[in-house]
């Protein structure tokens, strides 16, 4: 069996209704590739990441080569799952047995959400619970207070059901001990992802010794993971967008030190389950995984792998298990390629106590307020989309000006 050729496709899946007015919080997480990988004895093997792709001529020399040359690869792992889906198809087994012995039937998996404020947190925990997972994941916002967001949750979600707060990697310890101590007083925290810079090991290991809260390392395609593991800055190990070969030895890395890890591969059902298969057989992959394919109202796919009491079973179909609707992909492809129209106006009105400014998106609360993401109680952020007034006029063109306008209070 030889490669015969790649396909590149740009793909833009409409987002789930709940994001309408708040698609600016979303980013750009609708833009995909899909890799179509087509063998000279027919088959043809599937894979999506949420990235933009390489060039097509980038992948030139693959072309007439054995897909298993690349077996544990250090492709981007859209193409990588696209490899491992043709391969597995080949030998007419699941994608994990070419990976490593089964270790587990079914893996622990985490809803997302992108930023909201308190009210659209706890809609999300609301329904994420619905949906069968127990764990949600958010990066936290400087313009949104998270101890309220944490109050919004709890008020819905039931006693097991946990949070994940990913802190951007940019406070100090000062900050971050004063946040953990709050979060210490809710039990529906459950996680902390990069409070710190990685490379402020000092900070991450004085923070693990003082909080039961378990710690979440970031280990991105880039950063060596060895120091870390060794110093032991973290409970766990998030391996995020990293590819299959470098996951498989990661994992055995966490493995040999008895350390948990979790995988976050970010796309659709096809990188959900090329990520089911990799955690299927990686001891100590026993966190929850997070993958976004609960942010599309579609999907690629004929069917979406389903969430029982926060875990999805790995799929046992031969190669990554799902089967593609070429009719869906053509569709999304068409929706990448349209012209894309402007973005909606908005204008940020951000609130702190008495004080209230319009901003321009994203806001620089740091710059207003002087004080570091984390410790802003009561702070909040509402969108003014642009509503034809001559006032949303005025105000729009003054931003352009100036970046931010504090109202008067008296006013």
């Amino acid at each position: 069996m030889k490669i015969s050729e790649i396909d590149i496709i740009p793909i833009k899946p409409p987002l789930a209704p709940r994001h309408a007015g708040r698609e600016i919080w979303a980013g750009p997480i609708n833009q995909r590739t899909i890799y179509r990988v087509r063998a000279d004895n027919g088959l043809v093997g599937y894979g999506d990441h949420r990235l933009v792709g390489p060039t097509r001529a980038s992948l030139q020399p693959l072309i007439g080569c054995d897909p298993f040359e690349f077996i544990n690869n250090n492709f981007d792992p859209g193409l990588g799952g696209a490899l491992y889906d043709l391969m597995g198809k080949s030998l007419d087994v699941p994608a994990y047995q070419l990976m490593g012995p089964k270790i587990r039937d079914a893996v622990s998996v985490a809803a997302w959400t992108p930023r909201a404020s308190a009210e659209d947190f706890g809609r999300e925990a609301g329904r994420s619970v619905e949906e069968g997972y127990r764990v949600m994941k958010m990066h936290t916002a400087p313009f949104f207070d998270v101890l309220e967001q944490t109050r919004a949750a709890e008020a819905i979600a039931p006693a097991h059901f946990r949070l994940h707060f990913d802190l951007n990697g940019n406070r100090t310890l000062a900050t971050a001990l004063q946040l953990v101590r709050h979060f210490e007083n809710h039990p529906i925290v459950g996680f902390i992802e990069d409070p710190f810079p990685k490379p402020d090991r000092d900070s991450w290991c004085r923070l693990r010794s003082q909080s039961h809260i378990p710690l979440l390392f970031h280990v991105s395609a880039t950063h060596p993971l060895l120091p870390e593991l060794a110093a032991g800055v973290a409970d766990t190990y998030l391996f995020s967008g990293v590819s299959i070969g470098r996951t498989l030895t990661g994992g055995a890395a966490c493995a040999c030190a008895n350390t948990q890890m979790l995988l976050q591969l970010t796309g659709g059902t096809l990188t959900k389950a090329l990520a089911l298969h990799m955690a299927a057989v990686l001891p100590t992959a026993t966190g929850h995984s997070i993958h976004l394919d609960d942010q599309y109202d579609d999907d690629i796919t004929t069917e979406r792998i389903a969430v029982v009491a926060g875990a999805s079973r790995v799929p046992e179909g031969p190669g990554l298990g799902i089967e593609v609707d070429e009719d869906a992909l053509a569709q999304m492809a068409e929706r990448a390629a349209a012209p894309t129209a402007p973005p909606t106006r908005t204008v940020g009105i951000l609130s702190l106590g008495e004080r209230r400014w319009y901003t321009t998106l994203p806001t620089d609360v740091v710059r207003l307020t002087g004080r570091e993401e984390g410790n802003l109680r009561g702070i909040d952020l509402k969108l003014w989309h642009d509503d034809g007034s001559e006032s949303f006029e005025q105000i729009h063109d003054q931003l352009a000006r100036e970046g931010a306008v504090e109202m008067d209070p008296t006013a």
